[in-house]
């Protein structure tokens, strides 16, 4: 018998032709039955696996350097690469992409520079970001690709990225100061539990519509002022201070002490915002977050607590809504008892 290209007979173990009908198996138990290797064994402890070279990296003295830290971080080969490598779209203090970096310049966001990328298609976003940055006397620098892709954290950037300006936090008796300054009882909105800088720079924008004189936020646990905040609040945040408290109760405490009202916002109140017989005096208006409303202590070092009274479908309001609701109410009636 022949093979296929008429060559010599193939030959199995032995040197015969192979017939066609297959010959049963041993079950393991011939000459030649299979022996096990034993338990896998760790990962770092196979030879050549990347967990095994990690391992010898990190033990090895005078090895701690960066070429063990960047061992440490890469991927697995074959595995996508995680948010550290890929990076999450959300570097801190830098806008990105064509639309979110042409809208924070139009808003006055104070910028540190504006990075362009090196041959970009032709589009008006970029020559309108390009002429309003030197218009502001905003430095523009060209960066390449891989410069953007570390500045921004890997979000898509489209060839824009806007580097923002940290910012300088007021101390919570600036707000007293600068209402004293005005003459007029002062207004403050503080914001327990808020964690969206959108409702933030929302609550800012219309603090500055109905003359608060600040926005109180606690250090931990809360929304600071990011660009995501400056976006929202429409540039409003370069003349409303925000002032950050490293506890929001004891700050609530120190108001009360000097002549301040606290009134919260909750919707199982009694007393509708409406009805507020403090407003026309110096206030703090607390707004708690839209899941759990205002903390114990927090409750416990207002005065009063108010609601908004809704008639719809809807249960709750979100943070900015409701503090812009109860800052009309508020403007309102302090300008009903002047008439």
């Amino acid at each position: 018998m022949t093979g296929r290209g008429g060559g010599q007979p193939r030959s199995g173990a032995g040197g015969r032709a192979k017939s066609g009908k297959p010959r049963p198996g041993t079950g393991g138990y011939g000459k030649r039955r299979l022996e096990g290797k034993g338990p896998t064994p760790p990962a770092q402890l196979r030879p050549g696996h990347p967990a095994q070279r990690r391992a010898a990296a990190a033990a090895a003295p005078g090895t701690r350097g960066t070429a063990a830290r960047r061992d440490l971080q890469a991927p697995r080969p074959g595995t996508r690469a995680t948010a550290r490598q890929r990076g999450s779209g959300i570097a801190p203090e830098v806008i990105a992409g064509r639309n979110a970096v042409l809208e924070s310049l139009r808003a006055t966001v104070p910028v540190i520079a504006l990075h362009v990328g090196p041959r970009l298609d032709a589009d008006q976003r970029i020559s309108e970001a390009i002429a309003l940055a030197a218009g502001r006397g905003i430095p523009v620098v060209e960066a390449g690709r891989a410069e953007l892709d570390r500045l921004t954290g890997g979000a898509v950037h489209q060839g824009l990225a806007l580097r923002v300006r940290p910012y300088s936090y007021a101390h919570p008796d600036d707000l007293i100061s600068r209402a004293a300054e005005a003459a007029q009882p002062p207004l403050i909105v503080a914001l327990d539990g808020v964690t969206d800088p959108r409702n933030l720079g929302a609550i800012a924008r219309s603090a500055a519509a109905f003359g608060a004189h600040g926005v109180l936020v606690p250090v931990r646990r809360a929304a600071g002022v990011t660009a995501g905040a400056w976006k929202a609040s429409a540039g409003t945040l370069a003349r409303v201070p925000v002032a950050q408290a490293p506890n929001l109760a004891a700050a609530l405490a120190g108001y009360a002490g000097a002549g301040l009202f606290v009134v919260g916002l909750d919707a199982g109140a009694e007393t509708p915002i409406d009805e507020l017989s403090l407003a026309d005096g110096p206030l703090v208006l607390v707004i708690g977050s839209e899941g759990r409303g205002l903390s114990r202590l927090v409750a416990e070092r207002c005065d009063v607590v108010a609601r908004i009274p809704i008639s719809g479908l809807a249960n709750s309001l979100n943070a900015g809504v409701a503090a812009g609701i109860a800052l009309y109410e508020v403007a309102r009636l302090r300008a009903a008892g002047g008439s």
